[in-house]
């Protein structure tokens, strides 16, 4: 059998309907294969909405990838692009079809991802998701509603403590804040995307520690622009400072 009959022996489509169900890469939990190329279409009927809980996610990072897409598998549609180690948020479409897509190379694999799909009625946010070393307080979430994060000891919040869902348009309803996250007291830096969030130094209102060196990475999608808006800046004059890099070269604070 010839190497290029093998690859396309990967190709995989999958189509499901009902109130909710489970999405699995195939081989879950002992490795997908690799030259996947699998779909997955989440169908919910009209005003309607889909829900996707993430339970386990491991995909070699980088190299293999699970698009999700908020309606049909066409790049304005792009929702997210998942890959690495780390549970992603819980995803919600904003209509009646969401679509996944899973592409791997041609070397080194890892589990793979389990997921829960839920229908969920138009006026609902869906849940926002729960936090790695951190509480979420509010088990609804229709419009109105409203959730807030704590971290436990020990780590700091970074990003909004509560967020409120609030209607985004007559069919639909959105968090106003993207997910926060937990960090550990002495850690800084991290991976940023999503449509907005907030950056501080460490411990902030309170004095950031001495050597910190600390590095904010923001994704946008191709195309898009990023603009970063200070509401506080106090860094000890020439001996702290904060650069920003950006493709207009580099300018130092």
């Amino acid at each position: 059998m010839n190497h290029g009959c093998m690859c396309c022996r990967q190709n995989c489509s999958f189509s499901l309907q009902g109130p909710n169900g489970t999405v699995e890469s195939p081989g879950f939990p002992y490795g997908y294969p690799n030259y996947a190329n699998c779909t997955w279409t989440l169908n919910a009927e009209e005003q309607n909405r889909i829900q996707l809980v993430f339970q386990s996610f491991a995909l070699e990072e980088d190299f293999d990838v699970l698009s999700v897409y908020d309606g049909a598998p066409q790049p304005l549609n792009l929702k997210t692009r998942l890959t690495g180690f780390q549970l992603p948020a819980p995803i919600v479409s904003t209509g009646s079809l969401l679509t996944l897509w899973l592409v791997s190379d041609y070397a080194v694999s890892a589990q793979g991802f389990h997921a829960n799909y839920e229908v969920l009625p138009s006026h609902t946010c869906g849940n926002p998701g729960r936090l790695q070393n951190g509480v979420q307080q509010g088990t609804t979430f229709s419009i109105g509603d409203k959730v807030r994060y704590s971290c436990n000891v020990g780590y700091f919040l970074e990003g909004h403590a509560l967020l409120t869902c609030l209607s985004s348009s007559e069919k639909s309803a959105s968090w106003d804040f993207p997910l926060p996250s937990c960090r550990a007291d002495d850690a800084c830096g991290g991976t940023l995307r999503g449509q907005s969030g907030i950056i501080s130094s460490p411990h902030f209102p309170s004095e950031y520690g001495n050597n910190a060196d600390c590095t904010w990475t923001i994704l946008a999608e191709p195309g898009d622009t990023i603009a970063l808006v200070f509401t506080d800046f106090q860094l000890e004059d020439g001996y702290d400072y904060l650069e920003v890099t950006g493709t207009e070269g580099a300018s130092l604070w």
